[in-house]
C-alpha cells in the first residue's frame, strides 16, 4: 500500500486504526516517522514519505516519534495495550479481584490509576470495571441459585456482604429477587438482563441501513434482526443484542462463562463500524461527481462487519451467482443439519453456527449447493482448521485475500467480498461485481470490469464504502452479485 501515496495520505488524514502497520509516515520537516494514526497534526503533503516498515524508515534517516511510538505497532507483539490492559483486568475481575480489594486493588495490581482504568474501560467497554464486576458476580449468583444452597450461602459464595444488598443488585440484572429466580427456574426462568454497554460512534450513523443490511443477511437461527435490534448467539450459548442509533450502539450482553468481552466488544464494534470516519471518507468519495449525490443521501453509510469471520466466508461461498434470499436458504439448511443445537433456543436463535472443523469433513450433499461450491467450502474450512488461512485483525488483508484466491472456487469476487466484510478492509471493492457495474452505468459510469476497476482509483482508500452507496443505490431488488 505504501507505494499508492494518495491513498496513504487520506488514510493519515482520517487516523483510521485498520491501517495502523501497514505503512509507516516519513515527515521531512521534523525527521521522524509516525503510525498512521499518530495523533500529531497531520503533515503537508509535501513534507511526507510512505515507508512499508518501520525499517524502512529508519534506513532512510527518520527517528521513532515519541507520541505514537511505531514500535508499537501492529506487527510489535502487544501493540494494542489498552485493549491489553483491559483483557487482564477483565481476568483478574472473573477472578475475584474486585469482590476482594475493589476497584482501588484491581488498578493497583494492574500499575494504572483509577481514573485512568475508567477511562480505558470505558472507551473499550462503554462501562466501567465496578459495572462489570457487579455484572459478572450477578450472573455467577444466578447460576448458584440452580444448585442445592440456602440463599444466604448462595450470597456469600457471590461474594455479596449482605442479603440486602444481594437482593438489589438481582433486581437490578434480572428483575426479579432471588427467592423469585429460584422459583422461576422450575417452570422457566426470566432471561437474564446481562451487561449493558454504550458504545460510541463518530456521526452520523445511518442506523436503518445497517440494520437492513444485517437482516437480509441474516443466518438463520444463528443471528436475526428483530425489532430494530441485531441478535446473535455467541461461543458458550451467550446472546449478544445490539440496538443502533444516530449516536452509535447499546450493547447488551449474556455472557457464558469464561467469555472474552473485550472480544465481543471488539467485535460488535467492528460489526457496526463504529471506529469509522464518515467525514474523511466523505471528502473523499464526494469528489466523485458520480458518488457526490449518494454520499450527500446516506453520509453516514457503514461496512457492515462481522462478529464470525469464518461464518461470514462461508456466506460469501453460498452467495456466488445466487440472490441474497437464495444466499439465505442454502445457509438456513447448512445451520440446521451442521449447526450446534441450544439447549435452551432464544427466540429465533436455536443454533451455534458449524466450527470449521466441522464444516471440513461435513456431508453437504442435497442441500442444493453445487458440487463446485462444496468443493470451495470444504477447501475452506480445511484451510482455517489447519491453520493455513487466518482470518483474524491481525493479517493483512492483501494477504489473506492472495490466500484465498489459492483456494478452488474462490475468484476475486468472493475473495474481495470477504476482505470488505470479514477482514475489514476498508479499500476492498469486489472485482466484477455485477451490481456495482449496474449502478454505474445507471449513473453514466462505464460498466465493463475495467471501467469499474479504473474509476475506483480515484476511491482509494476507501472503495468498500464506495460499492456500499453503489450497492445501497441499486434499485433493482434481484441482484446474485451481492447474494452474500
Amino acid at each position: 500500500m505504501h507505494h499508492d501515496f494518495d491513498a496513504c495520505y487520506r488514510a493519515v488524514v482520517s487516523r483510521d486504526p485498520r491501517f495502523d502497520g501497514r505503512f509507516f509516515t516519513g515527515v521531512t520537516s521534523t525527521g521522524i516517522y509516525c503510525r498512521p494514526i499518530c495523533p500529531a497534526r497531520t503533515p503537508a503533503r509535501r513534507n511526507v514519505r510512505f515507508f512499508a516498515c518501520a525499517a524502512a524508515a529508519q534506513e532512510a534517516g527518520f527517528r521513532a516519534c515519541r507520541r505514537c511510538r511505531p514500535e508499537r505497532s501492529p506487527d510489535v507483539p502487544g501493540w494494542n495495550d489498552r485493549a491489553e490492559l483491559v483483557s487482564r483486568a477483565l481476568s483478574l475481575i472473573a477472578d475475584g479481584v474486585v469482590d476482594d480489594q475493589g476497584v482501588t486493588g484491581l488498578a493497583r495490581g494492574l500499575a494504572v490509576s483509577e481514573r485512568h482504568l475508567h477511562r480505558l474501560f470505558v472507551a473499550e467497554l462503554g462501562a466501567g470495571p465496578l459495572a462489570v464486576a457487579r455484572t459478572q458476580r450477578a450472573q455467577r449468583a444466578r447460576l448458584l441459585l440452580d444448585e442445592d444452597l440456602s440463599v444466604t450461602d448462595v450470597a456469600l459464595l457471590a461474594g455479596y456482604t449482605s442479603i440486602r444488598q444481594f437482593n438489589a443488585s438481582m433486581r437490578a440484572a434480572y428483575g426479579a429477587t432471588p427467592t423469585e429466580l429460584r422459583r422461576s427456574s422450575v417452570v422457566a426462568a426470566p432471561p437474564p438482563r446481562g451487561l449493558t454497554l454504550r458504545l460510541p460512534a463518530n456521526p452520523p450513523l445511518d442506523a436503518d441501513a445497517l440494520l437492513g443490511f444485517l437482516a437480509a443477511r441474516a443466518l438463520p437461527g444463528v443471528e436475526e434482526v428483530d425489532g430494530g435490534r441485531y441478535r446473535r448467539i455467541l461461543p458458550g450459548d451467550g446472546v449478544v443484542e445490539v440496538a443502533l442509533g444516530t449516536a452509535g450502539a447499546q450493547l447488551r450482553v449474556r455472557l457464558a462463562a469464561g467469555a472474552d468481552l473485550a472480544g465481543i466488544v471488539r467485535s460488535v464494534r467492528d460489526l457496526c463500524d463504529l471506529d469509522a470516519d464518515p467525514a474523511a471518507i466523505g471528502e473523499v468519495l464526494g469528489a466523485d461527481p458520480i458518488l457526490a449525490p449518494l454520499v450527500a443521501a446516506r453520509p453516514g453509510l457503514r461496512v457492515p462487519g462481522a462478529v464470525d469471520r469464518f461464518a461470514c466466508a462461508v456466506r460469501a461461498v453460498l452467495g456466488q451467482q445466487v440472490s441474497v434470499a437464495g444466499a439465505t436458504t442454502l445457509a438456513a439448511r447448512l445451520v440446521r443439519r451442521h449447526g450446534v443445537p441450544l439447549a435452551a433456543p432464544d427466540g429465533g436463535l436455536t443454533h451455534r453456527f458449524p466450527p470449521p472443523a466441522t464444516l471440513a469433513e461435513a456431508d453437504l450433499s442435497g442441500l442444493g449447493i453445487t458440487g463446485t461450491r462444496i468443493r470451495a467450502l470444504r477447501a475452506l474450512a480445511r484451510a482455517v482448521t489447519d491453520g493455513a488461512l487466518v482470518l483474524d485483525g491481525g493479517a493483512d488483508p492483501a494477504d489473506v485475500a492472495a490466500d484465498l484466491r489459492a483456494l478452488p472456487g474462490f475468484g476475486p469476487w468472493t475473495a474481495g467480498y470477504i476482505a470488505l466484510r470479514a477482514l475489514r478492509d476498508p479499500d476492498a471493492l469486489p472485482a466484477g461485481d455485477l451490481g456495482l457495474r449496474r449502478a454505474l452505468a445507471a449513473r453514466g459510469g462505464d460498466d465493463s470490469v475495467a471501467g469499474l476497476a479504473g474509476r475506483a482509483e480515484r476511491w482509494r482508500p476507501w472503495r468498500a464504502y464506495a460499492a456500499l452507496h453503489l450497492w445501497a443505490a441499486q434499485a433493482a431488488p434481484r441482484q446474485t452479485a451481492v447474494g452474500a
